[in-house]
């Protein structure tokens, strides 16, 4: 959109009604800059502009809309118009938004379907949230193994443009089964006479999914065979419809989003931020803050529990704020460094051995390193102040041990806390790093004390 004139003009155009220099303007506008455009203008004058596009821009301009915005069009435009909208869009963009809408506005918008696109509209509704069903489009290219290229490039060319992507043609037998697939390079470069026998891939070569899988089982598949599109069939190996990668970076964008929030401590928003009404908001947010506080009066009770020995030694409640925090900062890198790992399928749950093995060694290196410089910073202190005596140098262990142990429990605790949560199948992201920075502060003070009253025993304590 560079060189275009910026929101304020193209509102004054529309308070002017001057249509047809709007027209005009987007002529040359790409439909996703359309939606960019129409969701930054107010309710009131989004079917104003929306109105203006040609048919087929405007339905695709629409899937690129968000849900609010596609709602308020459904209902400010002719029924003719939802009409028109609801039939030409691509089959997994309608379920997407269908999936959002109240189950009463579902049913009337269903009436308006096409007897063939009610069908396929009720099929993917039938599918379970979060299925790869759900995100399944019927609009693909199917071929006979026993068709010539000649054949296939003309069924291409009459019905290439109701199909999702041209980039894989599928071999189906007499009956739709899936017996191998087509790639459009190897189909352009071979001879007219050729058969598609001769040219289809290996059928034991080939990737399939499964309606009822997971979203999250095709993400991983795409990521893995490095796909632009997945055929999708039933339990006997009958083509049912595809999946392409741009409905997969949907799902990856989700699960990344609801993976950052889990991991900052709040429960995953449906809606971006800016839409999230504002009591759902504090309420999402309120349950893991009451958690978390909860976890905090454990430090607390544990704190209490030692105030004897805070009684006769307070110097140790000076250094308290540096023992947990490093416990909490080494187990929060862990979590995200397995979380992640978990994520991107590096490790496993039957990793735990060799994971737990590194970061015990991990925790004692770095815990030698924060203890290391734990004792240099107590004995200098005391020493610049000129209170330097043996009791400073014990005091200085004792920093210096617990930094250790705390450091190497909030290693061990943030690695397999996550492992835990796969193995009873539930979200790693749980374990985020609020959660275990909580479970590291009330372990802290109990190791903190308990090395402090080994080491000043009979001195101090």
């Amino acid at each position: 959109m560079i060189g275009t004139p910026i929101l304020p003009e193209i509102r004054e155009l529309i308070e002017k009604r001057n249509f047809s220099a709007l027209q005009r303007l987007f002529n040359d506008w790409l439909p996703v800059d359309l939606a960019e455009l129409i969701s930054d203008l107010p309710e009131s004058e989004q079917a104003i502009l929306f109105r203006l596009l040609p048919k087929d821009v405007a339905t695709e301009t629409f899937e690129y809309l968000e849900l609010d915005a596609q709602q308020n069009l459904l209902n400010a435009l002719t029924q003719k118009d939802v009409t028109h909208i609801l039939n030409s869009m691509s089959a997994d963009d309608r379920t997407a938004l269908l999936e959002e809408l109240p189950g009463t506005v579902v049913q009337e918008l269903l009436k308006l379907l096409s007897f063939k696109e009610f069908k396929i509209a009720k099929t993917l509704l039938a599918y379970a949230e979060g299925s790869v069903g759900r995100l399944m489009s019927p609009d693909y290219l199917s071929v006979k193994m026993d068709w010539d290229i000649n054949q296939v490039l003309e069924y291409i060319r009459t019905f290439g443009h109701e199909s999702e992507t041209l980039n894989v043609i599928y071999a189906v037998d007499d009956h739709g089964k899936l017996v191998g697939e087509i790639l459009a390079r190897d189909l352009l470069l071979s001879l007219p006479d050729r058969k598609v026998s001769d040219i289809v891939s290996d059928e034991d070569k080939m990737i399939t999914l499964t309606a009822t899988q997971d979203q999250q089982d095709a993400l991983e598949a795409f990521k893995r065979y490095d796909k632009v599109a997945l055929p999708v069939v039933d339990s006997n190996g009958y083509l049912i419809g595809i999946v392409t990668v741009d409905d997969m970076l949907d799902v990856a964008e989700e699960e990344e989003t609801e993976d950052i929030q889990k991991f900052g401590g709040i429960e995953a928003l449906d809606e971006p931020y800016i839409d999230v009404p504002l009591l759902q908001l504090v309420r999402n947010r309120a349950v893991w803050l009451v958690v978390l506080f909860l976890g905090e009066m454990l430090t607390a009770s544990a704190m209490t529990y030692f105030e004897g020995e805070l009684a006769k030694a307070i110097v140790l409640a000076t250094f308290i704020p540096l023992i947990i925090s490093s416990g909490g900062n080494s187990g929060s890198q862990a979590a995200t460094l397995i979380i992640r790992s978990l994520s991107l399928g590096e490790i496993t749950i039957h990793d735990w051995w060799n994971v737990m093995r590194r970061e015990l060694l991990s925790g004692l290196m770095l815990g030698g390193i924060l203890g290391t410089i734990g004792i240099f910073r107590v004995v200098f202190w005391a020493m610049l102040l000129s209170h330097y005596t043996t009791t400073w140098l014990l005091i200085g262990f004792t920093v210096g041990l617990s930094l250790v142990g705390i450091v190497l429990w909030g290693t061990i605790a943030g690695s397999m806390l996550p492992l835990l949560l796969k193995r009873m199948g539930l979200d790693p992201a749980t374990s985020s790093a609020p959660f275990v920075a909580t479970l590291v502060d009330v372990t802290g003070i109990i190791i903190y004390f308990s090395v402090a009253s080994l080491l000043l025993k009979g001195s101090l304590l």
